[in-house]
């Protein structure tokens, strides 16, 4: 407490104080390094005996009557034991509850928050769409401070037999939504939406109930009938399906590959961070398929198509998930095939018809590396030895497999 008793300054000498220090007693002081002057309160915390200081205001709208009334009632909760600080933050706390905006307003100022770090630039639709089917006809219109198991439970449950791994991904965003307003201020306590020592407690694993759906491969003996009919049905989608085939990448990294990224001496495409699913840059040898399939397409290059390897029907646009699975399909005569089971008609060869080692086609692929210890460890991406490897990936996808 101040050893000065109360009421020791005028109304002119807080007018009057450019810079400095007064007290005014009754732990009240007027602090100015001009242009500011504040309002403070010194004290002792009864609970803690640590020094604090509470700010009470400015003095050019705080009078110091005014200031002297708030003085008077921090000095009153410290005799009953309570910290002014602490009960101020409690009514700040209170009143933001009080006014704490909607479950989808709070999901919206997420996602707007966020989206500017998301790689995948389908990322804000794909989440306010499936918020606005399922989360916010339950609990959009709710205050975020209100949502609680239940809610999560009754958004959730219903997908988490028949689409898992819907359910899984929604939970996860709303978990996210929900940290996100609790860092705000807008809630407190534990979040309804985690899964380890709440939700896990209450539903099954999603692996227990999920039902793995693999994408259809084109099986190994079919591959070269598939691969000649492509290559016989010309067109700028069975391009791309061969390039997927002979360089083991992504249906979307291929139909996003500029040129700029590929170099035809070098023989290599370099597929840049911010298209890769793992976030790190991928080095991709290319075999004498693949660099006679971007040769046979350079002549589009200066035709309109901006810098695109495989352009689309509109100008400036790549070519769709859809026209590279059509030009699939007809290759193969069927439509139980799939432009991502390439991949995996890929992988099952490495496997099970070479001798190349495991790590060496997981490269391949960019499969990011799950052991952290590994990861740590492995600095280089084994580009010779996948040269050699995709050599004879080539004459395996080209080549009738002897028995």
């Amino acid at each position: 407490m101040s050893r000065l008793a109360p009421h020791q300054l005028t109304a002119r000498k807080v007018d009057t104080l450019k810079n400095g220090v007064l007290a005014d007693g009754g732990n009240l002081w007027v602090v100015a390094r001009h242009p500011s002057k504040v309002w403070t309160f010194r004290y002792t915390s009864p609970l803690t005996g640590k020094r604090r200081e509470l700010g009470i205001g400015s003095a050019t709208t705080v009078s110091l009557a005014e200031a002297r009334r708030l003085a008077a009632e921090a000095r009153n909760l410290m005799a009953q034991g309570i910290d002014p600080i602490d009960r101020k933050r409690e009514e700040e706390a209170a009143r933001k509850k009080l006014t704490a905006p909607t479950f989808e307003e709070v999901s919206r100022a997420y996602i707007k928050d966020q989206a500017p770090g998301w790689r995948d630039p389908r990322a804000v639709d794909i989440w306010t769409s499936s918020l606005t089917r399922f989360a916010f006809p339950v609990c959009g219109a709710r205050q975020v401070n209100a949502v609680d198991t239940d809610d999560v439970l009754a958004i959730i449950r219903p997908l988490w037999s028949g689409m898992t791994e819907t359910a899984s991904r929604l939970r996860g965003r709303i978990e996210r939504i929900l940290d996100y307003a609790r860092t705000s201020g807008w809630r407190e306590g534990e979040n309804p939406a985690r899964w380890k020592g709440h939700l896990a407690a209450i539903l099954p694993k999603p692996a227990a109930v999920a039902k793995v759906k693999h994408h259809a491969a084109v099986p190994r003996q079919d591959l070269p009938a598939v691969m000649d009919a492509l290559s016989r049905a010309g067109g700028i989608a069975a391009y791309a399906v061969r390039f997927v085939c002979l360089t083991a990448a992504r249906s979307g990294e291929v139909r996003s590959a500029v040129w700029s990224e590929v170099d035809l001496d070098a023989k290599v495409w370099i597929i840049p961070k911010e298209k890769m699913k793992a976030g790190r840059e991928h080095r991709v040898p290319l075999s004498d398929g693949a660099l006679t399939i971007l040769r046979e397409l350079l002549p589009l290059r200066d035709a309109g198509n901006g810098d695109l390897v495989f352009p689309g029907q509109k100008t400036g646009k790549p070519l769709s998930d859809v026209a590279l699975s059509k030009a699939l399909h007809l290759a193969a005569g069927t439509k139980d095939v799939t432009v991502h089971g390439l991949r995996s008609t890929f992988r099952d060869w490495a496997a099970e018809e070479t001798d190349y080692p495991r790590e060496v086609a997981e490269m391949a692929l960019a499969h990011a590396i799950g052991n952290k210890v590994e990861a740590a460890y492995r600095r280089g991406d084994l580009f010779e030895k996948r040269q050699e490897m995709m050599k004879d990936w080539e004459q395996a996808a080209i080549s009738v497999r002897r028995s």
